[in-house]
């Protein structure tokens, strides 16, 4: 792509400061920090913008697919700039392929989209986060990686890792190798989901390491269990399951512990409280009418919710009974100890209805993450605007 590379469109914008966020595996916090950096930047810049040029996870919304990441941020932050330009490429299941088959074709037209969307997302901004999709790699196999889209782009950029010593280091150098092949500043390296007892010691020997390899460590964000919890909405999608109650008032409960209903209904009379879940089969009478007799004495939902396994539907009686309650009912194909270990393995992303998560993220962030020294990376006075960290 050496050539067609010297022809392409590069951004109008050269004025507006820019900053690539990327991660060195899925799953590493590259989103939560990418919003909590938006946050603490508003503190010292009131006109941030962002854009995530390159999504794989999308939706459909407002007649366009975009990806999952640039809804967060438009709906948390209330962006002015059009979603579509704060998401102008999404991978599709078949993208790869129709890319190979005429990449002299495709590639210019990828970048021209990428770049006039990116004029319009940094337009009279004083910052721009730009979010990557994963490792400074992603995106090799159609000629547009991060660190290429970051050098297209003319961005600096931060790394975010989990948080440890060795590994996490490792990763780092590997990721900062490749944006130094393509001539992409790194200013710095966030380490998250550090588990609290461990933050002084991981502070000081990956800062003393990362220091070697000239990367400033900006922060180290605490673990929080609070992030980790879904949704009945999210393990809902996760277990293939089907809604038979209290979807409209019960799909954002937040599950905080998970039960197999394996036990005695007596037994089970210590889990019915809020943010539990119970799984059992629908023939489990005694379990769903202990759970419909706390509704009535409480007048409310007892727990966060009952997924019904293996499609095993209640009688219609207790069906009937069910529906006069406000107990949010999934049934799922699988079997109680799969859907536990379904739920157990879930990557739990960011969602805008998010309220309870969204400002635990940000004050995360901006209580240990160094913004002065980010500014200063970025070039921009680390006076601006008032205060922060």
């Amino acid at each position: 792509m050496s050539k067609m590379s010297q022809l392409l469109q590069k951004p109008e914008n050269t004025a507006t400061p820019r900053l690539f966020v990327a991660a060195t595996r899925q799953n590493d916090g590259k989103t939560t920090s990418a919003l909590g950096l938006f946050a603490a930047l508003q503190q010292r810049l009131p006109r941030v913008g962002y854009i995530k040029p390159i999504g794989q996870r999308f939706i459909s919304y407002e007649n366009h697919l975009i990806d999952e990441d640039s809804l967060l941020f438009t709906k948390t932050f209330n962006i002015p700039t059009p979603i579509e330009s704060m998401s102008p490429v999404v991978i599709d299941s078949s993208f790869t392929r129709r890319y190979l088959d005429d990449p002299e074709n495709f590639y210019p037209r990828l970048v021209d989209t990428m770049v006039r969307a990116f004029d319009r997302s940094a337009y009279e901004k004083d910052v721009i986060i730009i979010e990557g999709s994963g490792h400074a790699g992603v995106g090799a196999i159609c000629d547009l990686s991060n660190a290429q889209v970051a050098r297209l782009l003319g961005a600096k950029a931060v790394i975010v890792s989990r948080g440890g010593i060795g590994k996490p280091v490792d990763e780092i150098a590997l990721n900062k190798s490749l944006f130094d092949s393509y001539g992409i500043e790194v200013v710095g390296a966030i380490l998250n989901k550090v588990h609290p007892r461990k933050l002084e010691e991981i502070r000081h020997y990956s800062g003393k390491a990362l220091e070697r390899l000239g990367v400033p460590l900006l922060g180290v964000i605490p673990e929080n269990a609070n992030l980790a919890y879904p949704n009945l909405s999210q393990v809902a999608e996760v277990v293939k399951g089907r809604w038979l109650n209290g979807q409209s008032t019960g799909q954002y409960n937040r599950i905080l512990n998970v039960v197999v209903g394996a036990m005695t209904a007596t037994s089970l009379m210590d889990y019915m409280r809020p943010g539990y879940l119970i799984l059992t089969p629908g023939d489990r009478e005694d379990v769903l009418l202990l759970a419909i007799a706390a509704n009535s004495i409480s007048g409310k939902a007892p727990l966060a919710g009952i997924v019904l396994t293996r499609n095993i539907l209640p009688s219609h009686h207790i069906m009937d009974m069910i529906n006069q309650t406000k107990i949010p009912v999934v049934i799922s194909p699988e079997e109680s100890y799969t859907v536990a270990s379904r739920i157990n393995s879930m990557t739990v992303k960011t969602q805008p209805r998010d309220e309870d998560k969204i400002p635990l993220i940000k004050q995360l962030v901006m209580d240990h993450v160094d913004t002065s020294a980010l500014l200063q990376g970025l070039g921009i006075s680390a006076f601006a605007s008032g205060a922060g960290t």
